[in-house]
């Protein structure tokens, strides 16, 4: 498998709604098994398709329950119920080093194809919760920091200006 280049703010393949994928094969395959090769090689707990620069709905989410790894892959995911409300802080791989405490709903219930493409309902919790919108969010061509109030927004906006010649520069490997 081989670890790929992340996307980083503000390129247009992450403010732009991805494409619904209509087939699997052995390509979409690799993929997948290089997606969650890159995530884990930075650390994440998910990553959409147009994070490395592809417009299609699919992204990879693993949040380690009980420390055990436990992969989900996400094809044409849709968002059918929420509930309950927690803040807390995010962050994301396109956005390295930005974090910002973000409200979502504590538990959702998700709709989504499975890498067989099979349909399968999946229903979470807390960190689990929060990782299925937001790259949900992604696939739908919105970051987290979209979320954030208005003026909340413009101060980001100039915290984001100091990151991106970091970022120009950053390589994952």
């Amino acid at each position: 498998m081989a670890v790929l280049r992340i996307t980083k703010f503000p390129e247009k393949v992450l403010k732009t709604k991805t494409k619904k994928i209509s087939g699997w094969t052995q390509d979409l395959t690799r993929l997948v098994g290089d997606m969650f090769d890159t995530m884990y090689a930075v650390n994440g707990v998910g990553l959409a398709a147009n994070q490395i620069g592809l417009s299609m709905q699919l992204a990879v989410i693993d949040v380690k329950p009980n420390g055990r790894s436990k992969r989900i892959v996400l094809i044409n995911p849709k968002l059918i119920d929420n509930g309950g409300k927690l803040v807390e802080s995010e962050g994301c791989l396109s956005l390295p080093g930005l974090f910002k405490k973000i409200s979502r709903p504590d538990t959702v219930k998700v709709m989504t194809f499975n890498e067989k493409g099979i349909p399968w309902e999946i229903k979470g919790t807390g960190l689990l919760a929060r990782a299925l919108q937001h790259e949900i969010d992604h696939l739908e061509g919105k970051v987290f920091v979209d979320h954030l109030p208005f003026m909340q927004k413009l101060q980001v906006q100039k915290e984001i200006k100091q990151y991106q010649p970091v970022w120009e520069n950053q390589t994952i490997k």
